[in-house]
């Protein structure tokens, strides 16, 4: 993640007026470029979207995928502004303005690649942390596995760190787990970087 050149402390409100055509998130003021995902990360959200997007067909809950605008702390100093790789919401109200999702998504999904391993681990997970998502998995592809952490008394605690043979089972829809054989099944040799 590239910092903004600008030294400023913005908010959701300077963000929607941004026209540079870039992708940014906010985290407390300072805005980050986003770089365009490989072609890997692009498998694994596509993948990952299907899947929920089946299991959630009739259900309250919504899947989304990035670019899809979170602001996680809308109540407050609204400052927070984060394009998840994929997001469950089960709130209708916090889509309710039809713009971006106002509060914490029951779940994250982030797709890490070299450049973003740092971010994903620790800023990130400590943002959602702090905003009450339910559940957050980060998914890496070296070596292949998702690691999910489930919210418990206001801290993450790590599930486990699920590999390509094993099923995830997703903490916020008891019963249902995503096979991982399904998601990480790529090409050999393939790039996981970002371009």
């Amino acid at each position: 993640m590239r910092t903004h050149q600008k030294h400023q402390n913005y908010t959701y409100a300077d963000y929607c007026q941004w026209d540079d055509s870039r992708r940014w998130e906010l985290v407390d003021g300072a805005a980050y470029a986003l770089t365009a995902p490989g072609l890997w990360h692009q498998r694994m959200l596509g993948r990952l979207f299907r899947k929920f997007d089946e299991y959630l067909d009739g259900k309250e809950c919504e899947v989304f995928m990035a670019p899809c605008d979170v602001r996680l702390n809308a109540d407050k100093a609204d400052n927070i502004v984060v394009q998840p790789d994929l997001l469950i919401v089960c709130d209708p109200e916090k889509l309710a303005d039809g713009k971006a999702v106002n509060g914490a998504p029951d779940l994250i999904i982030e797709i890490s690649s070299p450049s973003t391993s740092k971010t994903d681990n620790n800023i990130k997970l400590r943002k959602y942390r702090e905003a009450g998502v339910k559940e957050y998995w980060i998914v890496s592809p070296d070596p292949d596995m998702v690691r999910v952490h489930v919210l418990k008394n206001h801290e993450y605690v790590i599930i486990d760190s699920f590999s390509p043979e094993e099923k995830a089972p997703v903490g916020i829809f008891p019963g249902f787990k995503i096979d991982l054989a399904e998601i990480f099944d790529t090409p050999e040799q393939e790039d996981t970087g970002e371009q």
